[in-house]
């Protein structure tokens, strides 16, 4: 596990009751950042997770709030800065696939217009939320943004086509705010590929079979795995507007 120093720094993770969320929450608070931990308000895990976090004497916070709401996604960033006192890390890693089963890319008739508007609100438009809302904090102490993508908005194949279309949205969008928060503030995303860790959409036995084989490294991505590469891309000083794939070569 790589580390660094973050002492006197304040994070802001979105999706962070469990999965790549919560490992990242937790590798910022080791290395010495006061965070903030969001995720959907009456999620009972962020609650247990916070306080789990607390216990092991790490210094965390809650940040409740949709990202997928305007009004509500505001709220919650403006609240968690003004209780971190400031912002120089945000995680967008909030999303959602919307489906509880893949959905193949001939069925066009499966994806409807609330299915489309669910997914771009909370995968893409969420995203540009915070980081709009957290611009102004962040622009004051030279930050940085990292925004969770996937290797389907690479691709096009993934738990669906909407889905894969927000995250090549979502690859578009961190160049675009590279450019615009410039240079006080960088801005990159991670691509993760198969991922090991609980998710809303679930694939056969066989379908995860079929993706683990095109993996070289013969194994699942474990979410401290992507923190890492989270956690490089938040100090790397001389990297922006740059999409990093984590996906042990799949896509090679």
């Amino acid at each position: 596990m790589i580390t660094c120093d973050l002492a006197g720094t304040r994070s802001l993770v979105t999706g962070a009751a469990s999965g790549i969320g919560l490992a990242t929450a937790t590798l910022f608070a080791r290395c010495g950042s006061r965070v903030a931990l969001n995720d959907l308000p009456g999620n009972p895990h962020l609650a247990r997770e916070v306080a789990r976090l607390r216990d092991s004497g790490l210094d965390v916070i809650a940040a409740p709030g949709d990202v997928g709401d305007e009004s509500d996604c505001e709220a919650m960033i403006s609240d968690a800065i003004d209780e971190l006192g400031g912002l120089d890390h945000l995680v967008n890693n909030a999303g959602t696939p919307a489906t509880s089963i893949p959905v193949p890319p001939r069925d066009l008739d499966a994806i409807d217009e609330d299915m489309w508007l669910k997914v771009l609100s909370v995968n893409l438009v969420g995203p540009y939320r915070c980081a709009r809302a957290a611009s102004e904090s962040l622009r004051q102490g030279g930050g940085a943004i990292v925004n969770t993508c996937s290797v389907a908005g690479l691709t096009g194949v993934g738990s669906s086509t909407a889905y894969a279309a927000s995250k090549a949205g979502l690859i578009n969008l961190t160049q675009a705010l590279a450019k615009a928060l410039a240079p006080e503030v960088r801005v990159n995303a991670v691509a993760p590929g198969v991922v090991d860790s609980p998710w809303e959409c679930r694939w056969s036995e066989e379908g995860n079979q079929e993706r683990l084989a095109r993996v070289p490294l013969n194994r699942a991505g474990e979410p401290d795995d992507f923190a890492e590469s989270i956690l490089f891309l938040a100090h790397a000083s001389y990297i922006t507007g740059h999409t990093l794939v984590v996906d042990g070569g799949m896509t090679a």
